[in-house]
């Protein structure tokens, strides 16, 4: 996994190696959403890395705070996609990475996410 834009956009080890694969991954990552943000996961940035070895495909992904109350249906969630947009075993695990507001997209650090309105 390799981190550019401050963390907005990681690139995958299947940028390297199954390239094609990212629009499909992207289009069914981007349904899983945060019920408690409104975001994806993907814009959150909280996908770390994907992979593939042995056959299987391999995520990792961190949650915006650590007990996140929605973190295991996300989890399990982000893996069911996955698997469907790869068609292949799909694991997903939660890294240990800290999640920080500079992982989001660009765009949604310039809003207030509804909180002040």
């Amino acid at each position: 996994m390799e981190d550019t834009d401050n963390n907005r956009h990681v690139v995958w080890s299947i940028d390297e190696t199954h390239p094609f694969l990212r629009p499909d991954i992207e289009e069914m990552l981007s349904g899983v959403v945060d019920p408690e943000l409104g975001f994806s996961i993907l814009e959150l940035g909280l996908v770390r890395e994907i992979k593939i070895a042995d056959d299987k495909v391999h995520m990792t992904m961190i949650l915006t705070t650590p007990f996140c109350p929605y973190g295991p249906a996300m989890l399990e969630e982000a893996r069911s996609k996955l698997e469907k947009a790869v068609s292949m075993p799909a694991t997903v695990e939660l890294g240990a990475q800290v999640w920080d507001p500079t992982m989001m997209e660009k765009g949604l650090m310039d809003t207030d996410w509804g909180l002040y309105s």
